[in-house]
Order: C-alpha cells, then structure tokens, then sequence
C-alpha cells in the first residue's frame, strides 16, 4: 500500500519489548511519499541502563535511511525516551530532518499540530524521577506479559496485553489518559489547528473531542499500530498486530478446509478399491 503519509511513534529500539520485526513487516508492505516519527524512536532510557541493540533493531534504521534515500521525506521529531535528539533540531541525518514540533495540513485541507506530547504530562515534566520508575515497572510488566503470552499460546489462546487491561481496570491510568487528551486538544484549539496528532502514552485512538480531532499513533512495543493519510485526507488507524494475527487464523482455517476436502475426495476411491 502507498499513502501519502504515514506517522509512527514509541517504537522504543534499544528495549526488549520492541517489536522490530512486527515493524519491518509493516514498512515491506507499506509507503508514504512523507513519513513523521513522532518521538521515542530509540529508547536512551533504557540504552543507559544497558546495552540491547539487536540486528533487528539496525535493521529497522536502515529501512527508514533507504525509504529517504529512495525519496520519501522523514520527518523525526523527539520524544522524552530519545530527548537527546533535541540537540540537534533543525539537522538532518541521511535526509532525516529533526524538528520540535511540525504542522501538517491533510489533502482536505484539515490542518494538525504534530508532537510527542511529554510536554504536556505532567509526571515526566514535574517528577522525572518518578517517570523513570514508571518507565522501569512498565518494563516489568512487559517481561510478565511475555511468559504469559508463551503459557497462552501453549494452549491455544491469542496475545493478551497485561499492561493494556491494567490501564483499563486502573482508574487513575483512565483519568490520566482522559487529561492528556484533553491537554493535546486544548493545545490545537487555542493554535488554531482542526487537529492533533501524538504519541508518547501507547494508547492508539482517533477521535473528537469538541470541534478537534485527537490522533494518537499508539505504539510498537504492544498495540503495534500506525495512522496513515488516505487519498481524500482522512487519516485511518492500523492495528498491524490484530491484521497479522486474523491473516495468520484466516491462513489456518484455509489450510484446514483444503485438508478436509482433500480426506472427502480420497475416502471414496480407498473403499471403491477395497
């Protein structure tokens, strides 16, 4: 699939839980004349505590180098996980151009703000500390969900995201996620922008709130989910993972129906020889 645009966010290279091959799928089978990195690309965070840089990883950074040097612009712009990238605004890196913030105007002329978002939470603005624990319990419950997700698939069950349902049953993970798309969309409105598009919570949405479209582009360690501009400018949700997973069981059930077909056509001649 082409599109005009795609944005991705909160791929988090450098980490475990990163879903790099996931994402090298996705960019095979997708591409964009104008691509938007919209923050925590590479994770410095966890980098600092230890080195964890599979191939998989470069792969994936020479993948967006060959998509701008084929002729796809790339826009990058940082996010808290990979601030250092914030020295360098204005730069460009194998035609990566590196920006603050970045305004984008769809093909139906709806015009969006472009932005990570940590600037408007207040834990990793007001307590940093306190979001490098968060940072380091989330990593936790990765680890968790992945031994669950291996016991799960032993008996047959789909991928079940831990730290997805505890945000859902945590009230105060609700709120929060409540304010920040608040936060975002009173930004737009008061920039007089029709919308905002972000990243930075792992919570992939697009929706309105009043006369704004809040756009979050989600994440590439769980919901593994991208937001592309269609050819009438609408902007559209991806859920990479859910489209793989009811490929990989319509491929299954195919291949089931085709060896059943198979044993219903062979049963009659083996009893018209006996």
């Amino acid at each position: 699939m082409k599109y005009r645009t795609i944005f991705l966010s909160d791929i988090h290279l450098g980490t475990r839980g990163c879903q790099a091959g996931l994402l090298l799928d996705f960019l095979s089978c997708h591409d964009a004349d104008v691509f938007y990195l919209v923050g925590d690309i590479f994770d410095g965070w966890s980098l600092r505590r230890g080195w964890h840089w599979p191939q998989s990883h470069n792969d994936v950074m020479q993948a967006f180098l060959a998509k701008a040097h084929d002729g796809a612009k790339i826009i990058y712009i940082p996010g808290n996980h990979d601030e250092v990238m914030r020295a360098y605004l204005g730069t460009h890196f194998g035609g990566i151009e590196v920006m603050q913030t970045a305004n984008f105007t769809a093909l139906n002329d709806r015009k969006y703000l472009v932005t990570h978002g940590d600037q408007f939470d207040s834990v990793v603005v007001y307590a940093k500390w306190l979001a490098h624990v968060g940072d380091r319990a989330y990593v936790a419950i990765l680890r968790l969900n992945t031994w669950l997700n291996k016991a799960r698939w032993m008996w047959g069950g789909q991928y079940w995201s831990l730290s997805k349902w505890l945000k859902n049953q945590v009230k105060h993970a609700v709120s929060f996620i409540s304010h920040y798309e608040d936060a975002l969309t009173d930004e737009a409105r008061r920039g007089h922008y029709n919308g905002v598009i972000c990243g930075h919570i792992h919570h992939a949405n697009i929706r309105h709130i009043g006369d704004v479209e809040y756009v979050n582009t989600g994440d590439w360690v769980e919901s593994c989910t991208a937001i592309v501009e269609r050819d009438d400018g609408e902007l559209h949700l991806i859920d990479w993972a859910s489209s793989k997973r009811l490929r990989e069981m319509a491929r299954k059930a195919n291949g089931k129906r085709k060896n059943k077909k198979r044993t219903v056509s062979v049963d009659p001649d083996m009893r018209e020889s006996a």
